[in-house]
């Protein structure tokens, strides 16, 4: 809290806390998130609000006053808005301070995301602030807060390798396949199998650029229903041999086994004249014969190959994420000491009305009790007052002083309680 009572809270659930069917109940609670805010904006002592809602996190970033509803009444509401009960209350974590705003900037830099590095959050982010300003939840406190994390997320994003690698098994064959033939744009890719996994792998290879997409499947139906969504081009499968000399990637996702032998391969090279070819092997049972890694100018990667490669990424995503926790760190130092110079000019003018109304009292008392002209009056008035002015010099300087948020905080601290200030007395 800061010295003036303004705390800043993050309650919710996430992907640490709370199991997947606990996200979901409060992900819906808050999907009109305008009217839940509004909802929460309405407690006493709230100032502002932002509810983050995404598919690993449901949480509510707020800026309260001590006199109304804190970080345990908003919990209260998110575990009623998710029909939690008392075994679920656990779940709900609450940061406060220094802690709530690292962990904004944690979000917002793909810190604390399930996959380390991941773009969407930020994205999120941005979208759901908008829309806590669009319904007047969001105010001055917490614009400053997610502008700075979506700097900080940039910095991080910047000077880090956090996200530069690919940590799933689709985006790591488009980056295996970029070092092969140095563009996709124009060319081919045949897919073998028409499920989830290959239509994600298709889905990888067109947003990388590829120009045609052939979808070869058993069942000829499902091989058209996908080519349809993907603008692709259907093959049965007992023609796909046909069109392989036309694919420059031939992606496996297909199930029963062998479907591509040395031999298919090595004819398809042949009507390429030796112009390479990709094999990428997401299936188990495996799609093509090991054999095809011999052959010059095939270049083959079954799973297990991308799985190593997926996970030496992820140790480099772990050894930059450290990188990125050291630039949080920093920002959330030069972020805090903005927050407690917020409370800095109230406690100083309101250190100098408490004096002044000292002063006055005092000397209306005294004149009361005198004699005296209009005009002495005024200079009597005006002697007190430089007076109090010179004795609140001093003070008044170091406390807009440069000193570190700790020191600061102390000092406000300090004044507060020493003169009686506000509800700290």
């Amino acid at each position: 809290m800061s010295a003036s009572g303004r705390e800043l809270v993050v309650v919710g659930v996430s992907h640490h806390s709370a199991p997947v069917e606990v996200r979901e109940r409060l992900a819906a609670a808050g999907a009109d998130a305008a009217t839940f805010l509004r909802d929460v904006t309405t407690m006493q002592g709230v100032q502002e609000a932002v509810l983050v809602s995404t598919c690993n996190r449901v949480e509510l970033v707020a800026c309260c006053n001590p006199e109304g509803a804190g970080a345990g009444a908003l919990a209260g509401v998110l575990e009623k808005a998710g029909g939690l009960g008392r075994d679920d209350s656990d779940l709900v974590f609450t940061l406060r301070g220094r802690d709530a705003v690292r962990h904004v900037f944690r979000v917002a830099s793909s810190l604390d995301s399930m996959v380390v590095g991941e773009p969407q959050i930020l994205g999120q982010m941005k979208q759901q602030f908008d829309s806590s300003v669009a319904c007047d939840a969001a105010g001055p406190v917490l614009f400053r807060v997610f502008h700075k994390s979506f700097s900080v997320a940039k910095r991080v994003r910047t000077e880090t390798g956090v996200a530069s690698r690919s940590v799933s098994v689709a985006s790591t064959a488009v980056d295996l396949a970029t070092g092969i033939f140095e563009t996709l744009a124009g060319r081919t890719v045949m897919l073998l199998g028409a499920g989830e996994t290959g239509e994600i792998a298709a889905r990888h290879f067109l947003s990388a650029g590829v120009g045609q997409v052939i979808v070869v499947n058993r069942t000829f139906e499902s091989a058209v229903d996908l080519a349809r969504e993907l603008s692709a081009t259907p093959v049965p499968l007992d023609r796909f041999r046909s069109y392989l000399p036309l694919s420059d990637l031939v992606v496996g996702a297909s199930g029963g086994g062998v479907l591509v032998g040395g031999d298919d391969v090595r004819a398809a090279l042949r009507e390429r004249r030796g112009k390479p070819m990709f094999f990428i092997d997401l299936a188990v049972p495996r799609n093509f014969e090991s054999s095809i890694a011999g052959i010059d100018g095939a270049y083959l990667y079954d799973i297990d190959d991308l799985a190593a490669v997926v996970e030496d990424n992820v140790d480099e995503r772990r050894r930059e994420a450290v990188r990125a926790e050291a630039i949080v760190e920093s920002e959330v130092d030069q972020f805090w000491q903005w927050f407690e110079r917020l409370d800095v000019v109230p406690t100083i003018v309101e250190l100098r009305e408490y004096a002044d109304s000292i002063r006055r009292g005092e000397v209306d008392k005294a004149l009361s009790r005198m004699s005296v002209s209009e005009e002495d009056r005024e200079r009597i008035h005006h002697m007190t007052r430089a007076i109090v002015n010179k004795l609140l010099h001093h003070p008044t300087q170091v406390l807009k002083g440069e000193g570190s948020a700790g020191e600061e905080s102390r000092l406000l601290a300090a004044v507060r309680r020493l003169f009686g200030l506000g509800d700290d007395s």
